[in-house]
């Protein structure tokens, strides 16, 4: 399921002005369908990181930096966002947009498997956006819970649309029962497990390809 274009095209226009640099990059996702949270969420994430006084940013697959620079745009000058990416071409591409625009003094690359890379990582981590392989997402989560202090946020991105059908994803978290879709399966399962955590409240954003927002309560 997604948001209908008229939607969207509303709620971008409402939220930040995008640079030179971001509408550089939207460009490259629509030409290469390289998948991005888009401008929408991308200005949610500028907002989350501000309304939380961020000073932490860890991303779990980070692509070519498009979501870690609206992150930046909404984080204090000695704060930090930290992209992690497998592939060394993107991460490399990442670093380049972010020194284009001015943010790369608060952005760390880390190449590798992201869910190895936040152990190296101490608390507090005020925001997390989860978005690597969906099958990992629950993992993903157990690796970073501990360092989310009360008032920060845990997104996942592809709650409603994605690499799976929406008819699948709304049977198997209304209904219940198996797939053999892993990918959602493995949002099916990361929505049980955050909605299951008492120190935790979880909405749902339903804005580009949804994305679960579990703010930690206790």
């Amino acid at each position: 399921m997604t948001v209908p274009d008229d939607v969207e095209t509303f709620a971008a226009t409402v939220g930040p002005e995008r640079d030179a640099v971001l509408e550089e990059m939207d460009e490259r996702a629509a030409e290469t369908g390289f998948p991005t949270v888009g401008p929408v969420v991308g200005g949610w994430l500028q907002q989350f990181a501000g309304l939380v006084d961020a000073e932490r940013v860890f991303e779990f697959g980070s692509g070519f930096g498009y979501s870690a620079y609206w992150f930046a745009r909404g984080l204090p000058a000695d704060g930090e966002v930290v992209l992690t990416e497998v592939d060394e071409d993107e991460l490399d591409d990442a670093r380049e947009y972010l020194e284009r625009g001015g943010y790369a003094d608060r952005a760390r690359f880390e190449l590798g498997d992201a869910i190895e890379t936040v152990d190296d990582y101490e608390a507090p981590v005020d925001v997390v956006l989860i978005d690597n392989e969906k099958d990992r997402y629950v993992e993903a989560f157990e690796a970073v819970r501990e360092k989310v202090p009360v008032g920060g946020v845990v997104l996942a991105d592809n709650m409603t649309a994605g690499p799976f059908d929406f008819e699948e994803i709304h049977r198997l978290v209304v209904e219940g029962g198996d797939s053999d879709d892993a990918n959602a399966t493995g949002v099916a399962d990361y929505l049980a497990r955050v909605g299951g955590d008492d120190d935790f409240v979880t909405t749902l954003l339903a804005l580009g390809e949804g994305v679960a927002v579990s703010r930690r309560v206790s």
